[in-house]
């Protein structure tokens, strides 16, 4: 294993020790942050982070928790997680009520639900759907369907990742919109402005379902993957990493998050065939870019450069984008860090 790999492993060891359990919200940055240590000990049989997970799982199973969104239904991944290793009824309860909540929610374009449901932002914001949510329910739809056996799950999740490309993916480029505004019929924003972290999503989440995938939806979600990873890479910066809009290079900044989902989406193109090696080196380039940008804070390995949680703006979109500060260790920018390190790891090679 190279020293970067477990560099970001030793990362991942300094997060769970810098974050309280109890203390994360209950929120899809959170819950990715969770779900990517799931990862890391799934792939090495181990009960490292269990424990960690767990004591999230158990805060909120007694305290109670809010399920109103694409967003707040994200932490069912971990709790699938934990549901399958303990087979534990709390945290099946958790599966099963975000289960019953894709049932039951409205669909606004197609069998597409709206990105923000019933949450008080959604009382603010166009009904919409956003390239979030492949990551935030995408694969966990497809990972229950397939756990379960449940006909009726599969058939709302397999048609997800080509709903979202059929929508929000522009034909010429491959690149992903941020939304799309069911009443106004459109993709937002309306310009070619792409959002680094957005296309990240599709890069990093396709991969983490595409196990879960039924065999003849397999073809086209490859495709719309090709697509995009293909796309990227003359936007890739001399220093490897991707800016926060990165179809306009030099203009805004760089960006961390969206560096390692795109690096991890490339690892697992290389790694099945799907892409060249070309894609596999400028993988590398983009991770250890960022690898060598940790930062030592208190004592514990930190992420910088990861922008906060943004969003498409009625309006002014571009600024939103350009504006939207970057701090450090924000858990879903460790959690793209964490999915590249495996996806690094598997490949097998300059180990």
């Amino acid at each position: 294993m190279n020293k970067n790999i477990q560099k970001i492993f030793a990362l991942a060891d300094d997060s769970v020790i810098r974050k309280v359990p109890e203390q994360l919200n209950w929120s899809w940055g959170q819950a990715l942050f969770l779900y990517a240590l799931s990862r890391i000990d799934t792939e090495f049989c181990s009960d490292k982070y269990s424990d960690y997970i767990r004591r999230f799982y158990d805060h909120y199973t007694e305290k109670g928790y809010r399920l109103c969104s694409s967003d707040t239904s994200a932490p069912a991944l971990g709790a699938l997680y934990l549901a399958q290793k303990t087979g534990e009824q709390r945290y099946w309860d958790v599966v099963n009520a975000v289960r019953e909540y894709y049932a039951n929610a409205p669909r606004i374009l197609g069998d597409m639900p709206n990105h923000h449901g019933t949450a008080i932002e959604g009382r603010l914001y166009p009904k919409s759907i956003w390239i979030d949510s492949i990551m935030m329910y995408g694969v966990f739809t497809n990972w229950l369907a397939q756990a379960t056996g449940d006909s009726q799950l599969q058939a709302f999740a397999a048609k997800q990742p080509a709903a979202f490309a059929q929508h929000l993916q522009d034909p010429e480029t491959g690149f992903f919109y941020h939304s799309y505004w069911t009443n106004f019929k459109t993709h937002y924003p309306k310009q070619p402005i792409f959002w680094g972290r957005g296309n990240g999503w599709v890069m990093a989440s396709i991969p983490l379902l595409m196990q879960y995938l039924p065999e003849e939806e397999q073809p086209q979600v490859k495709a719309i993957f090709t697509h995009l990873a293909e796309s990227l890479l003359p936007y890739q910066r001399e220093d490897g990493y991707f800016e926060t809009v990165f179809n306009r290079p030099g203009e805004t900044y760089k960006e961390a998050s969206a560096t390692m989902l795109i690096a991890s989406g490339w690892f697992y193109g290389y790694r099945t065939g799907l892409l060249g090696r070309e894609y596999y080196d400028a993988a590398v380039k983009a991770f250890n870019a960022v690898c060598d940008d940790l930062q030592v804070k208190d004592g514990l390995l930190s992420m910088p450069y990861i922008s906060a949680p943004t969003s498409a703006i009625q309006c002014i979109p571009y600024f939103v984008y350009k504006h939207t500060p970057r701090g450090n260790d924000w858990p879903y920018g460790l959690a793209g860090a964490f999915f590249a390190a495996l996806e690094y790891l598997r490949c097998g090679e300059d180990q």
